[in-house]
């Protein structure tokens, strides 16, 4: 038999099944409610445009790399990133494994073929319960995320990452300043009031070593 579910698992499931957004993307026949968060960001900042070089780190189910796959268009490269496997997205190479491991993002590269123009990031932990270790946790991936975004996005690059509210996020945003022009945060409708999750755009890379 299978594990019983928790009440605080029933009552997420119950929550999820109910939101509008999941029956929107159901409706629509769109992989996930994650369509929503980043067409809404698309339409806030034009971050993703026609040829573009984009990499989608954390991409599965791969909502993100459908829509931002439709802003390239067939002239541009997009390479697609987890853990998870995914099913096949047109003009999209999709890439499986840990993005922290060298040999993962060394093939990121390749596929890419060229500067990166922008890195999203929907990248989250599996977490623990504990409040305190998983923000640790996400915060880890975030600053790898970063890290990697200086050193590998073009100069004027792009950077659209999920982070979440609590320790740690200040000095987060204020290390994003220190590379770009301009470091906006946004909370899209389609994230749930109860989330801590948020969004930095960070625009227009400026610096690959801290200002």
């Amino acid at each position: 038999m299978p594990p019983k579910r928790s009440d605080s698992s029933h009552r997420w499931l119950k929550a999820h099944h109910q939101d509008p957004f999941v029956k929107q993307a159901h409706q629509q026949g769109l992989r996930s409610r994650a369509h929503f968060k980043l067409e809404e960001i698309q339409l806030k900042t034009h971050l993703i445009q026609p040829g573009m070089r984009v990499l989608d780190l954390g991409a599965a189910p791969g909502a993100w790399s459908v829509f931002a796959a439709q802003c390239i268009g067939t002239q541009g490269a997009l390479v697609a990133c987890d853990l998870l496997e995914m099913k096949a997205i047109p003009h999209v190479s999709i890439i499986q494994g840990d993005f922290n491991d060298l040999s993962t993002q060394a093939a990121i590269i390749k596929a890419l073929q060229g500067p990166i123009d922008v890195i999203l990031s929907d990248i989250a932990p599996n977490t623990s319960g504990i409040q305190k270790a998983d923000q640790l946790k996400a915060m880890q991936l975030s600053e790898a995320v970063l890290a990697f975004a200086v050193t590998h996005l073009k100069m004027g690059g792009d950077l659209c990452i999920k982070v979440f509210h609590g320790v740690g996020f200040d000095a987060y945003m204020k290390q994003c300043r220190s590379y770009f022009k301009q470091v906006k945060t946004f909370k899209p409708k389609a994230s749930r009031s109860r989330s801590a999750e948020c969004y930095i755009w960070a625009h227009h890379k400026t610096n690959s070593v801290p200002a």
